[in-house]
């Protein structure tokens, strides 16, 4: 997994074979999406486990996966199953582009998961998507690289809103909730570190706080402090496992006053101390 950790830290997007960053996460095929969106070009048949759902997908589909949801793959070996993964700093240049990371097709209030046929098969993806990105990534011209990376994606998620079920759209209420919480989900992956309470979310969205939590219980069955307590404990915990920084750096740059208010909430939330992590992952 570090090589596409340091692609994604270098320029917020990498494209590989899944079987492939299996192998280099220890054969372990358990991943939280943390703050990436996720396509997956599924060319064979695969099952998928999302926040421990079970999914089938055919060959010939694409699957999108928002942020912040834990993934496990089936047997992936052999398989042209190819993973693109990209922060939302990289594609999110315009309004146009926001609208398309906020659709139902990365958050999706009916199913963790958006599937939909992708138009090609694996020479397509080899040549069209995986060759052609190749050759600019080759090229000293990292703005050139960013631009056709950009297009690749805008391009599966155009394909994939061709095949919305719009009959099927929810009510306009239901809209209005799910794009309310959307919008929360983003703020949230922008502001943890230095605001942790459901009355500053709900501030910035224009709602009380009574009614964003009533909002992200119907849309995902949490409420709103809960969303933030899970968002954080999620970050202390990646943090002490994979960071240099001591404690003490890793409670301020979180946002908490101190190491002991930092180590009393990791406890609270995850059951282990802070430096109980660091020993077993030591």
């Amino acid at each position: 997994m570090f090589k596409v950790f340091d692609e994604l830290k270098n320029n917020g997007f990498s494209i590989n074979l899944v079987s492939e960053i299996i192998e280099r996460n220890n054969f372990s095929r358990k991943f939280n999406t943390s703050d990436y969106f996720s396509i997956f070009l599924v060319g064979e048949n695969l099952d998928i486990f999302v926040e421990n759902k079970k999914y089938q997908i055919p060959g010939g589909n694409s699957v999108f996966i928002g942020p912040q949801k834990n993934v496990e793959f089936g047997n992936t070996l052999g398989k042209e199953i190819y993973a693109i993964v990209f922060s939302k700093e990289f594609f999110d240049k315009t309004s146009k582009d926001s609208i398309y990371l906020n659709s139902n097709i990365f958050f999706n209030f009916k199913s963790h998961i958006f599937v939909a046929p992708y138009f090609g098969n694996n020479d397509y993806n080899k040549i069209i998507l995986i060759e052609r990105l190749k050759k600019f990534s080759a090229i000293d011209e990292e703005n050139i690289f960013i631009s056709a990376a950009h297009n690749a994606i805008e391009s599966l998620i155009l394909d994939a809103h061709l095949h919305i079920d719009h009959k099927n759209d929810p009510k306009e209420d239901h809209l209005h909730s799910v794009s309310l919480v959307n919008r929360f989900t983003v703020l949230l992956q922008r502001d943890y570190k230095t605001q942790k309470k459901v009355s500053y979310y709900a501030s910035e969205l224009r709602v009380s706080s009574r009614k964003l939590t009533d909002m992200t219980e119907f849309v995902y069955g949490k409420s709103a402090k809960q969303m933030i307590i899970e968002k954080v404990t999620f970050e202390c915990e990646k943090a002490i496992k994979f960071s240099n920084n001591t404690l003490s750096e890793i409670a301020f740059d979180l946002g908490f006053k101190d190491e002991g208010n930092f180590s009393n909430f990791v406890k609270k939330h995850s059951g282990k101390k802070p430096s109980d992590m660091r020993e077993l992952v030591g």
